[in-house]
Parts: C-alpha cells; structure tokens; sequence
C-alpha cells in the first residue's frame, strides 16, 4: 500500500486491469467487459483500477448512460475517489451523459459522494439473478442490499443513438 506519494491517472488495458482486481478484489470476480479501464498509481506502483462499461441493467442503457463496473485499489487512501473523478471525467469527454455504479450494504459510498455522486436508489437484495430466458450462475453478492448512485449532466433533450427517438437525457 502506497502512503504519501502522489496519484496520478494511468491508463491501463483490460487484461491489467482484470488481473489487478483478480488478485486484490475482496468479493468481485473481474467484469466480463468493458468500455474503457483507467488505473492510479503512486510514483510507479499501480495501487488501484477501474473498469466502466455499459449498465449491467438493461433498462439503463440508453446510449447515453455507463456503468463503473468495479474499482479495486490495494488501499491506498484516496485511490479510490481518485478512479471515480477520472472515469466521470473520461466519460464525458467520450459524450456519456451520466455515470452510475453501486455500493453494497454497509459501504459508506465516501467515494463516490467526494466526486458528486448521489445515491439514487436502494435496491433489495435478490435471490439471484438466474432466469429461464437468462441462465446465471449465482454469487454470494446476490443476497446484499445495494445502494445505486448518478451523476450525470443536466436534462437536455438528445436523440437516442439506438432508435433515433427523441428522449430527455441525463
């Protein structure tokens, strides 16, 4: 764990970043894809990545709208917070108008409230995400209350780049 040294914004493929959370993520395999993957270091150290993609939820995905699938740091203080700010700031330079991601029970979202996310919605915890139509292998995270939280743009209208229709955006 890095302490004292500054974080800097580093990039890194998916693959690097697959394998940082592989080894240091606490309840998270890495995510299957991604959009993009951004890493922070101190001096030469990566101590922390973030994955973004498209929202795992298929009624959030707009076009306009992605996810922070996981970040993962090895604990160096404000790593974390670090990642959030870069992945808010590399999505709206690609033209995303909002950045969503979740918290489980229990995890204060400090983070994300220090880059300006707001919580938006609490969602029970699920018996699971299988479905007939959807097969899913079950994970331990699938019976954990969770928190969802935005940020996004203020609403403007925009056309949706997968139907042409009009919408108001985030």
């Amino acid at each position: 764990m890095a302490m004292g040294r500054k974080l800097t914004i580093v990039p890194v493929t998916f693959r690097e970043a697959a394998e940082f959370i592989q080894a240091h993520h606490r309840h998270h395999k890495p995510p299957r894809g991604m959009k993009f993957a951004l890493g922070v270091a101190a001096g030469h150290e990566l101590v922390g990545v973030a994955t973004v993609g498209r929202p795992v939820a298929r009624h959030l995905d707009d076009g306009l709208t992605v996810e922070v699938t996981r970040t993962c740091t090895d604990g160096t203080r404000n790593a974390n917070s670090a990642l959030y700010g870069a992945a808010w700031r590399t999505a709206r330079a690609l033209g995303y108008r909002r950045l969503i991601s979740y918290t489980q029970d229990g995890e204060t979202g400090a983070s994300l409230r220090a880059v300006g996310m707001k919580p938006v919605a609490v969602l029970r915890a699920r018996a699971g995400w299988n479905t007939r139509s959807r097969p899913r292998e079950s994970r331990d995270t699938d019976w954990v209350p969770r928190v969802r939280w935005e940020i996004g743009l203020r609403p403007e209208k925009s056309v949706r780049r997968d139907t042409g229709m009009e919408t108001d955006a985030v």
